[in-house]
């Protein structure tokens, strides 16, 4: 899905109560995740990354996204998955929370679904490794369940994550 523009942020005021419930998915290894739609802005292509000293294994660097900088994540490696060549498939979600974009790299795109407050149920409490904290729900589709991510645990909880999106910023 190449230059993909999402209506997220041209909204009227008010209109924000439409996107309650509804989720962009992707896909990263056999998994299919889901994060609010409320926080995307749009979806491009791989681009040209500029890496940066002295960051986090997953904190991939930044594009210039229409002049613009934006720092760029690897969700795989946010979650320690095995790297994977980038195919024709892979994107990066660009989102904007706490007033700050962000790219997040995935595997590809699945498609806009709305998960209902009936569908959606806590994760379970037992010990399920580190990326676990990043799960804010588990939504039933189908005979699916899709992983929702919380993207503000995932991109601000830990300070290192917090500082390297700044210090990409400030480059």
């Amino acid at each position: 899905m190449s230059e993909t523009q999402l209506q997220t942020g041209m909204l009227a005021e008010g209109a924000e109560d439409t996107l309650g419930n509804r989720y962009l998915t992707f896909n990263l290894e056999n998994e299919e995740y889901g994060v609010e739609i409320r926080y995307v802005t749009e979806i491009v292509g791989i681009q040209p990354i500029t890496e940066l000293p002295d960051t986090p294994p997953f904190m991939r660097g930044v594009i210039n996204l229409r002049g613009k900088v934006i720092p760029v994540i690897e969700v795989r490696a946010r979650f320690s998955l095995p790297t994977r060549e980038y195919d024709d498939r892979t994107c990066i979600i660009v989102v904007n929370i706490r007033s700050t974009s962000v790219g997040l790299i995935v595997d590809r795109v699945a498609e806009v679904m709305e998960i209902s407050d009936e569908q959606i149920e806590d994760p379970p409490n037992v010990e399920m490794g580190a990326s676990s904290q990043f799960i804010s729900g588990l939504g039933r589709v189908e005979e699916t369940v899709k992983i929702l991510l919380d993207l503000d645990v995932l991109l601000f909880q830990d300070n290192v994550m917090a500082g390297a999106i700044e210090s990409a910023l400030e480059e």
